[in-house]
């Protein structure tokens, strides 16, 4: 159990504020317990909720095998758009997929492109188990979120949600910031250590993570992005990411309850690691039921582009199996945005081969062609392969998926956007 520490709301430089936020107040800031390296003790029921969990992440890792190579590409950037959805930020596939090729768009476009690099990071990185985690990891994690702001812990007190911009009103408020490099550093060694289930120890990171808010911004993105590098470096998974912000996405009252319980009087937390536990079996039907639509896909399109040259009396029907059309046609999961310097590049062939070879698909249906505002062609897209990225969305909705329920709402709904604060 944590412990409530008062402080003083005084603001500096009021002149934006209501006549209300401008008030001064006393206000209690939340300072959780450290962590230590052991995963502590929890309930029978949370005990069986995890190890169920991670039994059904293990089943999907090993179904999915070496198409978690190409898969991936698709998964963190649905995951990476679930993550900055629950903050409020709306992006579609397409335009996320066009503006991280093109490295312009609109802004909300590059937050979850910076969401997409960060999530990669700690994947990649962060999840070498020889190699201990620090308060640095953590630092350029967020800064790859959040590139705007100067890297390194807040030195400032931030609060969630509320009615107004001031701590007086807000829902939670995390410890002060003269607390915060030392409960980041004991979180680093938590997460640096794998003994124990893993999706408790994921679970119980996240959630200690949202608590202290370690950052003026991005705070939300980077602790999911967190839960990746646990699993990952534990061994829990090897092959695929496990998509739990669609989960999360899906339904953010249950969510932002969880982590409320966390921190409660007393702590709630087998019900948060209950909570977690589902939401992580629902995500791992979701990245299977991902990687058979892409096996359905990638079968369909090859008989469309063969039906598509058969029609127009086209020698062979079949493409030659090292042909640059078929080679484009293979790269769509992990590459659904071309455009022919990419493909030449790619392929080592011609611009001339590459643009017949994306005009081929494109005729045939397989490719759309996406312009500027001028008219001009910019790229091509693989709508259909970019909609799947909604696919583990649309299944959080209708069920599915190796699971046997949907995460249990564990609380009252809260306000989903933090105002005035930082998630």
């Amino acid at each position: 159990m944590g412990r409530f520490v008062e402080r003083v709301w005084q603001p500096n430089d009021a002149s934006h504020l209501s006549r209300r936020d401008r008030a001064p107040g006393r206000f209690l800031a939340y300072v959780p317990d450290e962590l230590g390296t052991d995963v502590p003790e929890i309930g029978e029921q949370a005990r069986r909720a995890a190890e169920d969990a991670l039994a059904v992440l293990a089943r999907a890792d090993e179904r999915i095998g070496a198409r978690g190579g190409y898969l991936n590409h698709l998964l963190i950037r649905s995951e990476s758009i679930s993550s900055s959805w629950i903050e409020g930020n709306r992006i579609t596939p397409k335009r996320l997929a066009v503006a991280e090729l093109l490295e312009t768009g609109p802004k909300v476009a590059l937050d979850v492109v910076a969401n997409v690099r960060a999530t990669e990071r700690a994947i990649d990185e962060l999840a070498d188990r020889d190699r201990a985690i620090t308060v640095r990891d953590l630092e350029r994690l967020q800064h790859l979120i959040e590139p705007s702001l100067a890297p390194g812990l807040r030195t400032e007190q931030n609060w969630v949600g509320g009615t107004g911009w001031s701590p007086l009103r807000a829902d939670f408020v995390p410890p002060p910031e003269s607390e915060v490099p030392r409960l980041v550093d004991d979180l680093a060694r938590f997460v640096t250590a794998t003994e124990g289930n893993p999706v408790v120890r994921a679970a119980i990171a996240h959630a200690q993570f949202e608590t202290i808010h370690p950052f003026i911004d991005g705070n939300g993105r980077t602790g999911r992005a967190l839960i990746h590098t646990v699993l990952r470096r534990a061994d829990a998974v090897r092959n695929v990411l496990v998509p739990i912000s669609t989960v999360f996405a899906g339904d953010t009252n249950a969510y932002l309850a969880g982590l409320t319980a966390f921190r409660a009087d007393p702590p709630a937390l087998d019900d948060w690691v209950i909570g977690f536990a589902h939401a992580a079996e629902l995500a791992a039907g979701n990245a299977v039921r991902l990687a058979d639509e892409l096996d359905r896909l990638d079968g369909e399109l090859v008989e469309q582009l063969v039906a598509s040259r058969r029609q127009r009396g086209a020698t062979p029907a079949h493409p030659r199996s090292d042909a640059v059309v078929l080679k484009v046609l293979g790269d769509l999961a992990g590459e659904p945005v071309q455009t022919i310097d990419v493909v030449a590049a790619r392929h080592g062939v011609s611009k001339a081969a590459a643009q017949r070879a994306l005009a081929e698909l494109a005729d045939a249906g397989i490719l759309g062609r996406s312009k500027d505002q001028k008219g001009r062609l910019i790229c091509w897209t693989a709508d259909r392969h970019l909609a799947l990225v909604s696919l583990a969305e649309r299944s959080n909705r209708v069920g599915g998926g190796d699971t046997r329920e949907r995460a249990p709402r564990l609380g009252p709904p809260r306000p989903v956007e933090p105002n005035g604060a930082n998630a």
